[in-house]
């Protein structure tokens, strides 16, 4: 920080550069960090070139990734230490279970529209 409190605008416009790059989402990134909405997918223009059956089996990896993120934090929550005495923990376990339900749903629904 300057000697008046503001930050140096040369430092404020890398920390922006940065956080651009880092912002960038590649279709590999989307499906490694678990996304599996086909709406979103079409984003990407490799999607739109994949066969169907190609486009499912990206699906199903972005769902396996994206049960795994959900089972970790899941699991990191649970073991953190005094569990007992924070219930605001209980509530976020429950919140990663309905997730968790809702892509088992989703995975059950996506399967029947892939399979026509």
């Amino acid at each position: 920080m300057a000697k008046n409190g503001r930050r140096n605008t040369e430092s404020i416009r890398e920390c922006c550069i940065i956080r651009d790059m880092s912002n960038t989402m590649t279709f590999q990134k989307a499906i490694d960090m678990g996304e599996y909405d086909p709406k979103y997918l079409s984003r990407f223009e490799e999607w739109n070139e994949f066969a169907r059956h190609t486009q499912f089996q990206y699906i199903k990896t972005a769902i396996e990734n994206r049960r795994r993120h959900l089972l970790s934090q899941w699991a990191d929550i649970s073991t953190i230490l005094d569990f007992s005495k924070k219930p605001e923990l209980a509530e976020a376990l429950r919140n990663i279970e309905k997730q968790l339900r809702k892509v088992e749903d989703d995975r059950e629904t996506l399967f029947v529209e892939y399979s026509k």
